[in-house]
């Protein structure tokens, strides 16, 4: 079996590295899980840098301290190159730090690594089996995988044992369009639109915004976030004012955890969000599903619901709803995916947002993330699909055990133990047109309960797996929760 670089050359045979696609927070972690184990990775970053997703979010501060940033395995890796000085793990980065302080030096670690490299430019086309289309069943089980890679040199083509695929989701971010497409107008007014969390400490950017009306769309951490900045800038500027677009039908419980979050970071910026929107500088505009993007006479915009709400005169729209998987490079590989969220299809119970957002999400390895394609598995944010709820933890615990089982050490492999967070949220989507329903808890989960956080081992081979259990009323026992 030979290892071939480009379209039509054949090297030297050689063993076949694991390909693990994109150089962030969890596919840097595969390859450090990777490297403890001897075995050949390679690394395939569209970004000019490792973590060059991250770089676009630098200035936003995690609410993960670094204790829960930093991969158990690639601490041991910089911890024995002795070129590393190791964060304070109480401390919380920004992502700026992440990157600087732990994700570039770890991907310079793994890129000198005799058995493993990492390529930077170089974005996957396409995964599939080598000589075989989607069709052919033949070979499958054993034949390699053929990665289509556009490079510094032009399109090349890889062979590899295994595929990881952790390159998340961050570029495709949702529509603010609500049928799941732009709304009508919104690719024509992009100039005034903005997808993602702004710099308002940018002089540039927070005079983009400041004195203006800007209409913010989404409810998770990232939309909180930037209605505190604005209400920040209209202490500076009062003629700043925001209009809060929510297609739920109530604010309700859209702050999250507050004091009852284990994550304390993300208790607070829910309960500063929360004075940010009881400023009077937010006004919410609940049921609102975004069908067009109008310009007036007089240049601003105008945004109609599909119900017949309006705001109008908008001077900038910040977009905040969230982001799903690119599965384009995937289609010659066979998968099984849920339909709804796009996620591995065994996690779609415990993830999805309009049935389960109560966070207690069962430990997991390769067993529940494996795909039909043998081989080939789906990591990170891209295994959860459109859902929102995921941590760097779980990423790393992940792919602990997948590299594992692709070293065939399955006893290890089927050994998940994973502590989650504990957050007060609740807010399952049987809320979602339900205000009554959304007031007591709403969704699936019942009335809110404090539980209390705890390792779970589950052993995915013959012995009897631990599931989340429910109390009579409503709460979840044993089990951590996470928004």
């Amino acid at each position: 079996m030979t290892t071939q670089d480009h379209v039509g050359t054949t090297s030297q045979p050689t063993p076949l590295p694991v390909a693990i696609i994109g150089a962030g927070p969890i596919g840097l972690a595969a390859a450090a899980n990777a490297a403890e184990r001897g075995m050949d990775f390679v690394i395939l970053e569209a970004g000019a840098e490792a973590g060059a997703a991250v770089a676009d979010w630098a200035h936003v501060r995690l609410f993960s301290s670094w204790s829960e940033l930093v991969d158990p395995a690639a601490r041991r890796l910089l911890d024995a190159a002795g070129t590393w000085s190791a964060p304070d793990d109480g401390a919380y980065p920004t992502g700026a730090e992440w990157r600087s302080a732990y994700l570039q030096p770890l991907a310079e670690l793994l890129d000198g690594l005799s058995r493993g490299s990492v390529r930077y430019g170089s974005r996957v086309a396409g995964v599939s089996r080598a000589g075989r289309d989607l069709l052919v069943d033949s070979g499958r089980e054993s034949d390699p995988f053929a990665l289509h890679v556009d490079g510094p040199d032009g399109r090349a083509r890889l062979l590899a044992s295994a595929v990881v695929d952790a390159s998340g989701t961050w570029t495709r971010p949702n529509p603010l369009g609500a049928d799941g497409y732009p709304a009508l107008g919104e690719t024509e007014n992009a100039a005034r639109l903005t997808y993602g969390i702004p710099d308002f400490r940018d002089p540039a950017v927070a005079a983009r915004f400041a004195g203006k009306h800007v209409a913010v769309a989404g409810k998770g951490a990232s939309a909180q976030g930037v209605l505190i900045g604005l209400a920040q800038l209209a202490q500076t500027d009062s003629a700043t004012r925001v209009s809060w677009l929510l297609r739920r039908p109530a604010v309700g419980d859209a702050f999250g955890g507050g004091d009852n979050d284990q994550l304390e970071e993300r208790g607070k910026l829910g309960q500063d969000a929360r004075a940010a929107a009881e400023s009077g500088v937010v006004t919410s505009m609940t049921r609102f599903r975004t069908m067009s993007v109008t310009p007036q006479e007089d240049g601003r915009l105008s945004i109609a619901s599909v119900d017949g709400q309006q705001v109008t005169d908008v001077d900038e729209v910040i977009v905040v709803t969230g982001f799903r998987p690119d599965f384009t490079f995937l289609s010659e590989v066979r998968l099984d995916l849920d339909p709804a969220l796009g996620s591995t299809r065994v996690l779609a119970d415990q993830i999805h947002p309009d049935h389960h957002s109560c966070g207690d999400v069962a430990p997991h390895g390769h067993r529940e993330l494996t795909q039909p394609e043998n081989g080939l598995f789906l990591v990170g944010m891209k295994s959860y699909g459109r859902a929102p709820s995921f941590l760097a933890m779980t990423g790393y615990e992940q792919v602990r055990s997948v590299v594992a089982a692709l070293d065939g050490d399955y006893e290890a492999a089927d050994r998940v133990d994973l502590v989650l967070p504990e957050t007060g949220v609740c807010n399952g989507a049987g809320a979602f047109d339900d205000p009554d329903a959304a007031a007591v808890g709403g969704g699936c989960c019942g009335p809110v309960a404090i539980t209390k956080t705890r390792t779970l081992v589950v052993a995915t081979g013959d012995a009897e797996r631990r599931r989340p259990t429910r109390r009579s009323d409503g709460g979840v026992r044993d089990v951590a929760q996470m928004s």
